[in-house]
């Protein structure tokens, strides 16, 4: 899938990554403390399989909604997207305005550290 989901719609993925096949009613009710109707979530919806990112089944007078695409595939077009857009490409500058903001936890850290480790060897 190449097109780009927005903000919204990620968050009608996550539902559905979550837990599929799902109704559009069943959707909304997860989606409840958005304050989106079911309107809303049916537009959305569409728009999602439009996309290619989700099936639908017909099963008798609703369909029934799954993922078509894979979580991590869709996170690393946005991850690439978003270097390229905002760090020229570079993942290095992305983690440096990171711990200049002082958002990286010392947990953060150590995953980093051994994740670079990992990659030296």
């Amino acid at each position: 899938m190449s097109e780009r989901i927005s903000e919204a719609e990620w968050q009608v993925m996550e539902v559905l990554w979550t837990q599929h096949p799902l109704t559009a009613q069943d959707v909304a009710g997860r989606l409840q403390p958005t304050g989106w109707g079911l309107t809303t979530v049916k537009t959305l919806l569409s728009r999602l399989a439009a996309k290619g990112a989700l099936t639908t089944t017909e099963d008798g007078r609703r369909f029934l909604y799954a993922p078509a695409v894979d979580r991590a595939a869709i996170a690393a077009g946005e991850s690439r997207r978003l270097l390229d857009r905002l760090f020229g490409g570079r993942p290095a500058p992305l983690v440096a305005h990171l711990a200049e903001r002082g958002e990286l936890s010392p947990a953060d850290i150590a995953e980093l550290e051994a994740l670079i480790r990992e990659l030296k060897q």
